[in-house]
């Protein structure tokens, strides 16, 4: 699998059917693999900060989450075929999971989203298997008893929803003592499932927009989409060799 960098952090090459295709073998190897769903956001702060980069790089998938990212492969002359978003792939290995009996977590966002999300999904894929679910409000005090539960569900597949970069940094900190084989920080994608958020319409996604859409739905994220021309200017300098 080749993969290019992106202001220092690393992109897999691959398609959402290649990425499916990949947690396969990782979960027939049964051993802990950690995958990120990489955006422009969370690259642009890697670059400043070294230790969420090595996490990103020690990752055992990254994805491209975002046309921000694809066009930066493009700058840098290694395109990726296409986006491989957290809740594409989540959709897609609920899909293959419950043909496979394979048993899903779900960890993250506000009380009761992950509940909502997860019976969702069942409807939409019969025979899928919810092994647990945990909110992400929990207090710090609690951790070892969420840790317990995890592991006590014995899933295939973690879904941790707590917002980049926490859920990349919470799934580094515990993928080894979890054993899970595959854990994947998915953002928002509970919210949207639970239909607490509403996604772009596939023609906005379709024209790589998906980002000015979220922004005219919810303006407190202009804040955020402040990183993405210093991510682009960033990209330039790098296309430059600077």
């Amino acid at each position: 699998m080749s993969s290019c960098y992106i202001l220092g952090s690393r992109v897999d090459v691959l398609t959402l059917a290649a990425a499916v295709d990949k947690v396969k073998e990782f979960i027939a190897a049964g051993t802990p693999h950690h995958i990120v769903t990489l955006n422009a956001e969370i690259a642009y702060r890697a670059s400043r900060e070294p230790e969420l980069r090595a996490v990103i790089n020690r990752a055992h998938l990254v994805t491209a989450d975002g046309a921000g990212i694809l066009w930066a492969a493009r700058k840098l002359g290694t395109p990726l075929p296409e986006r491989v978003t957290g809740i594409d792939l989540l959709q897609a290995l609920a899909a293959e999971g419950s043909r496979r009996s394979w048993r899903f977590f779900f960890y993250g966002a506000a009380p009761g989203v992950a509940e909502t999300a997860a019976a969702r999904l069942q409807r939409e894929n019969p025979g899928l298997v919810i092994a647990g679910t945990a909110h992400g409000y929990l207090p710090p005090d609690a951790m070892p008893r969420l840790i317990a539960d995890i592991k006590a569900a014995r899933p295939h597949i973690l879904f941790v929803a707590l917002g980049a970069p926490r859920q990349e940094y919470w799934i580094a900190a515990h993928l080894k003592e979890l054993g899970v084989p595959v854990a994947i920080g998915v953002g928002g994608s509970f919210d949207v499932l639970a239909g607490k958020a509403k996604r772009a319409p596939a023609w906005v996604q379709r024209l790589n927009l998906e980002w000015l859409y979220r922004v005219l739905r919810e303006p407190a994220r202009v804040r955020r989409t402040a990183a993405l021309p210093k991510f682009m200017m960033a990209v330039m300098r790098q296309v430059k060799g600077g």
